[in-house]
């Protein structure tokens, strides 16, 4: 199969991070982009559920976004939302994603790793991704689980070779 290039788009969740400080943002775009994929957009976005959800609404929305790349609001603060924005939009959870990103992690920051909610999901045909804001976190996120997934030669198996068939309904 030759390479499939992905639309991505990336959100950045944060109350205090401009353009300039947006490391996480910057790394996912290099990663992405690095990996042959183009992406569709990119914001940043005050850690506000409905802010956050309106947002990823409209890309999930637009039949030319393939994926949506989240990062922050994953924690345990009042303010950390992302989770509560994004599980509403979705038709399938991903559950594997969480769970497989806290057990790469637990190798890099021990037992820290059980205060991340990262979360995964398929809204209307569009893979969702949530991680936390480190950059070191969406580092392992993109290198240890993303890269491969979005990748439609990666095998025995990848989400990007079944876009064609999210939006298939019985």
């Amino acid at each position: 199969m030759s390479h499939l290039s992905l639309a991505i788009a990336v959100l950045t969740v944060s109350d205090t991070r401009g353009p300039d400080e947006d490391t996480s943002g910057d790394l996912l775009v290099e990663r992405l982009t690095g990996a042959g994929h183009r992406l569709a957009e990119r914001r940043i976005v005050t850690d506000d559920v409905y802010a956050i959800r309106a947002i990823v609404s409209a890309w999930i929305a637009d039949a030319g976004v393939q994926a949506v790349l989240t990062t922050g609001g994953t924690g345990f603060t009042g303010r950390d939302s992302t989770p509560e924005a994004l599980l509403p939009l979705f038709d399938k959870t991903i559950d594997g994603f969480g769970e497989l990103f806290r057990q790469v992690s637990f190798d890099e920051i021990g037992s820290s790793t059980i205060q991340s909610r990262a979360v995964g999901g398929l809204a209307n045909g569009t893979l969702v991704f949530a991680m936390p804001g480190s950059t070191g976190a969406c580092r392992t996120a993109w290198d240890k689980i993303l890269r491969n997934q979005l990748d439609a030669d990666f095998k025995p198996c990848n989400f990007a070779e079944l876009l064609p068939r999210f939006r298939e309904h019985a």
